[in-house]
């Protein structure tokens, strides 16, 4: 499958952005989808997961109650909604898909990458 990540940009502190990740290629509905996320600096890091069927969702501790992860199968689309941002969020977002087991929050679990977009988070 190929991931197109794309709706970054630059962004005032308590603003709001929306990711978008679009999927080609073999059947969307069967991947686990993700988003983590790689400061400079730093390793990439969790962020977002939702399951399969979007039954289940999941969230890093810095990111509940400001971040929503939603999908939708027809059209091959995972999402990211970004509210109330901070600086500390600035990095570059990516998605990715997991067609196995293995922790939603681990970076090893995901068969499938897309490029990145940057999320730029001004004070």
């Amino acid at each position: 499958v190929q991931l197109q990540a794309s709706g970054g940009g630059l962004v005032q502190a308590g603003g709001s952005l929306r990711l978008s990740c679009a999927t080609s290629g073999r059947t969307f509905s069967r991947y686990d989808m993700g988003w983590f996320r790689q400061a400079p600096g730093k390793e990439r890091a969790f962020v977002a997961a939702i399951s399969w069927s979007g039954g289940s969702t999941y969230y890093a501790d810095s990111v509940k109650g400001r971040f929503t992860i939603s999908r939708d199968n027809a059209k091959r689309t995972v999402w990211l909604r970004m509210n109330s941002l901070k600086p500390e969020d600035t990095a570059v977002y990516y998605c990715a898909a997991k067609d196995s087991g293995g922790s939603y929050d681990m970076v090893g679990s995901y068969d499938y990458w897309g490029q990145g977009t940057l999320v730029t988070v001004s004070s």
